[in-house]
């Protein structure tokens, strides 16, 4: 789904990101993991053209994305949860919803199948955002990036600062999009998604990976499958 090669990137003259390449397959998701300072953030920034990179080259089922605007990866499938939520306080639930449908056309609906992974929401519809807990707006973040149907949903620390009810909820919803994909379209087939998430809770992290990533210094210095974290010495690492 999404292949990264040789990307480089920087602020200034700090070099921040060296060389990651990674491919993200759909049908799973691709953990990656670090202290904080290390990059993540940057590195999926830069996979949205939130920033840009220095060199390397980014493609999205084959066809080179790094140089477009982070509207234009949006409109080929891209959808993107960052950290600290970002949601619209000022307004409606269903606004903040109808917000990820913004380069749909008009009329369209937000999915139903949005309320059943989060029926939380469907209750607050007509409530503000700004006055739901940390984990609605949580979950209103990830609903919606996913309203437009994305192929492939990268999220930034979703867990950081839920109660842990949520984060079993996150973890289901997670893993049922990246194996069953979203219902968008009434007679339309759902297809698995790509997943990439940027995570410090290493057993959520743990629970959900397909594939791994340790990230410092900007670079990737440990890689596998997600049922060899624990063989592989992972949380040691990440506890050094």
């Amino acid at each position: 789904m999404l292949k990264v090669d040789s990307l480089h990137q920087a602020y200034g003259g700090s070099h921040i990101l060296r060389g990651l390449s990674f491919e993200a397959q759909a049908s799973e998701i691709t953990v990656i993991l670090g202290r904080n300072g290390v990059g993540k953030t940057s590195l999926l920034k830069s996979l949205m053209g939130v920033v840009p990179i220095k060199s390397g080259s980014l493609s999205l089922e084959g066809r080179e994305i790094a140089r477009l605007s982070p509207f234009e990866r949006a409109r080929l499938g891209m959808g993107y949860v960052p950290q600290g939520r970002e949601i619209f306080a000022r307004l409606t639930v269903e606004e903040n919803l109808r917000m990820g449908l913004a380069y749909k056309r008009a009329g369209t609906p937000i999915p139903p199948q949005l309320f059943e992974l989060f029926p939380v929401l469907k209750q607050m519809l007509k409530r503000r955002g700004g006055d739901l807990s940390g984990g609605q707006q949580q979950q209103l973040a990830i609903a919606r990036a996913l309203a437009a149907g994305p192929k492939l949903i990268i999220l930034d620390e979703p867990t950081e600062g839920i109660q842990p009810s949520i984060i079993k909820d996150i973890a289901r919803v997670l893993r049922q999009l990246a194996r069953e994909g979203l219902q968008t379209e009434a007679g339309r087939k759902p297809e698995p998604m790509a997943v990439i998430l940027v995570e410090q809770y290493y057993d959520f992290a743990e629970e959900l990976a397909d594939q791994y990533l340790v990230m410092e210094r900007g670079e990737f210095v440990a890689r596998g499958r997600g049922a060899q974290m624990q063989q592989d010495g992972v949380r040691q690492r990440m506890a050094i």
